[in-house]
């Protein structure tokens, strides 16, 4: 899982055919009304042809985006979280949730190359959340990212009368540690290797700061993998399957795309054949990555046990 960023998108999401496209004709009587969701519910089921109302709403209320299908585990494990959490949160974020079967545009648009995909959209810009099925911990933990980015951006709106009352009686939100937002604007403008110094700062001046190390971890993720060719990346590990690098960017590769199995499957079998100067390597980047996708999670307590089986 990553810090949520616009940057991270930049160029990797192209909306701007559904920007403007114009609405089929539909039944008024029985078609919700994208830019209008149902008070108490938040929840949007949207097409290629209502997707331009939902980018406009955007403007105003960040709407996370689903991108689910009717035969995907994952997704029935991922999408009642999703609801959940945008419920309790009464009106302040929309889902807007996208059967990519029935919607191949967006599916294309969006490059939905694995799923359950979920991204933000704010004042119609994609904002990267995560790919595969999460915990509820960690789900909430990116909402709670997602709010304080739309804050910065002014997109504060919330839809609904009930919420609005008390969204206004809220304390404002305490700001965001210097050292976390001098990350997150180093992130939005791409610049890896200053998010990871100001995350590697924050926790020498405090080593119990979890999030500083969180967003550490997803950082150096993103660092890693950014601008490597998955088709070479791929090819160089198979034909070298021995060497730790070519192993790793796989590995990373397979996590930021949400193949978490994969990536534990090929680290614990490479692991499992190494000799022992190279075993501790291995196990840290292992430790690293369940720290991305969380201890709480299913597939990483497997790869643990079976770690711990190598190990002893």
């Amino acid at each position: 899982m990553s810090d949520i960023s616009a940057a991270a998108l930049r160029g990797a999401v192209d909306l701007s055919s559904l920007r403007n496209r114009p609405t089929a004709p539909t039944n008024p009587a029985s078609a919700p009304d994208a830019s209008a969701p149902a008070a108490g519910g938040f929840i949007l089921d949207v097409t290629d042809e209502t997707f331009g109302q939902v980018l406009e709403l955007s403007r105003t209320v960040p709407v996370v985006v689903d991108l689910w299908a009717e035969w995907c585990g994952p997704c029935k494990q991922l999408s009642p979280i999703l609801e959940k959490v945008v419920t309790e949160l009464d009106g302040r974020v929309v889902l807007a949730k996208v059967d990519v079967d029935a919607n191949p545009q967006l599916a294309q648009s969006f490059k939905a190359q694995s799923i359950p995909m979920v991204v933000a959209l704010l004042a119609g810009q994609p904002v990267p959340m995560f790919t595969g099925a999460v915990p509820e911990e960690q789900v909430r933990q990116v909402f709670d990212q997602l709010l304080q980015l739309a804050a910065q951006n002014g997109v504060t709106d919330s839809v609904g009368g009930a919420g609005d009352a008390e969204a206004d009686a809220e304390p404002a939100e305490a700001p965001m540690p210097p050292l976390h937002a001098e990350a997150y604007a180093a992130i939005e403008q791409g610049d890896f290797a200053a998010a990871i110094a100001a995350y590697e700062k924050a926790l020498a001046e405090n080593p119990r700061d979890e999030d500083a190390r969180a967003g550490l971890g997803q950082v150096r993720l993103l660092d890693r993998v950014q601008g490597v060719d998955l088709q070479q990346a791929r090819a160089t590990a198979a034909d070298n399957p021995t060497d730790l690098a070519a192993q790793f960017v796989v590995a990373d590769l397979d996590v930021s795309g949400g193949h978490v199995e994969d990536a534990f499957g090929r680290l614990l079998d490479l692991f499992a054949d190494a000799p022992t100067e190279e075993r501790t390597t291995i196990r840290e980047r292992l430790v690293e990555l369940f720290g991305l996708v969380g201890a709480d999670d299913a597939r990483v307590v497997a790869a643990r046990n079976r770690l711990s089986s190598l190990l002893f």
